[in-house]
């Protein structure tokens, strides 16, 4: 043991002893210097009595102070003689972790801190050693764990020790799969934290996570898992497949976390720690089913939605040649009318050609871009409307069962895309419970729900009133792991033939475009229910007084429709199919039309023809410069010239580019020549 310290502490003690004599001397002086005019007065005189009495008693106790201090320094002396002699760490502290001395040893070992190390498990130590308790705890030292030892000593002080680590001679320990770092010392029973904590927790005998016994478990494991009886094996508490899985991770050397499923119910997913300590191991489950939930949904949102990025371009392309080859079929049919023997086959072309539009509709529905006509709708007039045609798609061995609700609500969507997803669902459950028993039954239920009604049956992010329809089967319900694909375009469960698979990718997309929910519940063997929720439309005053007039006015009947007209056109489309088959069609029914084939083009024309062009018909998706920004460029060579729009976007991608301008129209692609005729004959006459 060095001497350094003890003659520095021997120093320290000199140096005080000559400040308390010092004190003394002061002390005895002040008294004499106060005891003067006691005896200049006389001592027979009341005051001067008085006077020499106080004095005597503050000497007196000056000196017993005087004496306690140097008492009090002895000790403190013995006590750091004691603490520098002992050959372990050792520090005298005050209860709040102040380091009053530390020896040589453990300047050594923890180095010159003032406190002691923030450690909870050494602090618990000091709380109960202030106690008059032998406690312990744990510091960390160069990255290892080192029991502290703390016990109380005079004054209300703390003693704390670092034993001396003695590393035993023993054979080497056989191998065991590897988890969590060590910790000392090894626990007895389950602390504090771990058994009030909110995720399951328990101590097991042994090393083997699976097959060791439980010794303990806290109360939120028990709820978790199941009854949780001291002596069953953790093992027992997890899904077989998953504890397979976890078994074989683990004898990789994999650290964890391990992914499992609880035995009591395999769709809670669970993260399995383990924390050895010499001989045990203590198991943490923490449930992470909502997480997973999350992260399943937000992954197929992300496959949904560049899905149908993919799927809105390539209709848009393909809106594009439909319309190019319907225009050009228009002019051939023209020249071949009925009687000619080319007629049949431009027929059956046709009859293609609006199949595959269809198909491109159902593309659009799907990625929400189709053009939308929104209007205020009776829930149960359109399903009671609709029954009719249902009745005769499903046949006679299925049997179709309504349930109207009371105090059903308005809803504001397009009519032909709602009576659309309805039909896809129902012949989906036709098809289901055919194939599954020859026949069944398919149901179809309206109702108004509340926001709590609404959420209890699948739609969590309800809020308010919500018109409900819903679709179900009596058949053998969705196997579980084609769940999460049913959405999907192009998927199907059906023989070649029988199916495109956009039949519930076009239900997903219009109910989304319509801002609403659908929620899918199915058991094996209990049939499948799709639950449709939609915004319930509540009528504004002007808007009930409005639809009131609408309807008492008599319908006017329709004018016989006279295609020819006269006007200069500007038609600008990127696509020359299309545009060259337009223009010549237009021209043939007495218009005059400029071309362009693109933004810059058309403005150039539009400059050179200020204020005699009629009407702008233009592509909205086009290099360069798009529709919308052409017509803010050339309003004002335009003047008031209606405008029209055509492209096979809905209309709603592009609406807000067009704030401010008046009579602009859209007309939806695939076009024929008698919808553009039309259009263009009404905007004209209008104008």
């Amino acid at each position: 043991m060095a001497e350094t310290p003890a003659k520095d502490m021997t120093a320290t003690r000199r140096r005080a002893d000559p400040l308390i004599w010092g004190a003394a001397i002061f002390f005895v002086l002040a008294a004499g210097f106060a005891t003067a005019p006691a005896l200049r007065a006389g001592p027979a005189t009341l005051a001067g009595l008085l006077l020499l009495a106080g004095v005597a008693g503050v000497a007196i106790l000056g000196l017993v102070a005087i004496r306690a201090s140097a008492a009090h320094d002895n000790g403190v002396d013995v006590v750091d003689s004691f603490i520098d002699a002992l050959g372990e760490p050792a520090a005298l502290t005050a209860a709040d972790g102040r380091i009053l001395v530390s020896n040589q040893a453990w300047r050594d070992t923890l180095g010159e801190a003032r406190r002691l190390p923030k450690d909870a498990s050494l602090f618990s130590a000091l709380v109960r050693a202030r106690k008059g308790e032998a406690a312990e705890g744990v510091v960390v030292v160069a990255g290892q764990d080192r029991v502290a030892l703390a016990a109380r000593v005079a004054g209300g002080r703390l003693l704390v020790r670092l034993p001396a680590v003695v590393e035993p001679v023993a054979a080497p320990l056989p191998p065991v799969a590897p988890v969590v770092a060590q910790a000392a010392p090894p626990p007895r029973a389950l602390d504090a934290f771990s058994g009030a904590s909110p995720f399951g927790a328990a101590l097991l005998e042994g090393l083997d996570p699976f097959n060791s016994k439980v010794l303990e478990a806290n109360p939120a494991l028990s709820a978790m898992a199941g009854a949780v009886r001291p002596g069953m094996a953790l093992g027992e508490l997890i899904d077989p497949p998953s504890r397979a899985e976890a078994e074989t991770r683990l004898a990789e050397g994999k650290a964890g976390p391990f992914e499992v499923r609880l035995a009591r119910d395999p769709s809670r997913i669970a993260h399995l720690y383990l924390y050895r300590a010499d001989g045990r191991l203590v198991a943490y489950l923490i449930d992470v089913s909502e997480q997973k939930q999350i992260e399943l949904q937000l992954a197929q949102a992300q496959k949904m939605q560049a899905i149908g990025q993919l799927a809105g371009g390539v209709a848009h392309d393909f809106n594009n040649l439909l319309t190019a080859i319907q225009l050009r079929l228009d002019e051939l049919l023209h020249r071949h009318p009925v009687g000619d023997p080319s007629y049949e086959g431009l027929n059956e072309i046709r009859q293609t050609g609006v199949r595959a539009a269809d198909l491109v509709r159902k593309l659009l529905a799907f990625s929400r871009k189709q053009t939308v006509q929104r209007e205020v709708l009776e829930l149960g007039e359109l399903i009671s409307e609709f029954e009719v045609l249902l009745r005769r798609l499903l046949r006679e061995d299925v049997k179709l069962i309504t349930d109207y609700g009371r105090d059903l609500p308005q809803v504001r969507a397009d009519k032909s895309q709602l009576e659309t997803a309805v039909m896809n669902l129902a012949v989906n459950a036709r098809d289901a419970v055919r194939a599954a028993k020859g026949g069944g039954v398919v149901r179809i239920r309206t109702a108004r729900l509340n926001e709590d009604e609404a959420r209890s049956l699948g739609f969590p992010g309800a809020e308010g009133d919500q018109a409900f329809i819903e679709v179900s089967d009596d058949g053998p319900g969705i196997p579980p792991e084609v769940m999460g694909k049913i959405f999907d375009p192009f998927f199907t469960t059906k023989p070649v033939g029988e199916g495109t698979g956009l039949g519930l990718a076009t239900v997903y997309g219009i109910v989304k475009q319509s801002d609403g929910w659908i929620h899918v519940h199915s058991r094996p063997g209990e049939g499948a229910a799709f639950r449709i929720f939609l915004p319930v439309h509540e009528p504004t005053p002007a808007q009930a007084a409005a639809a009131a007039v609408a309807v008492a006015e008599p319908p006017k009947p329709r004018a016989a429709r006279d295609l020819s007209g006269a006007g200069r056109i500007l038609f600008v489309e990127d696509e020359d199919a299309v545009r060259g088959v337009a223009a010549r069609l237009l021209r043939a029914r007495g218009y005059e039309v400029l071309e362009a084939s693109d933004g810059e083009e058309a403005l150039i024309i539009a400059e050179e023809n200020a204020g005699q062009i009629d009407l702008l018909i233009s592509d909205v998706i086009m290099p360069g410069i798009d529709g919308p920004t052409l017509l803010k460029k050339a309003r004002g060579y335009l003047g008031n010239a209606p405008v029209m729009f055509i492209s096979g976007y809905a209309e709603a991608e592009f609406s807000d580019l067009l704030e401010g301008e008046t009579g602009v129209t859209f007309l939806p692609k695939p076009i024929d020549i008698k919808t553009l005729a039309e259009r263009v004959k009404q905007q004209l006459q209008a104008a």
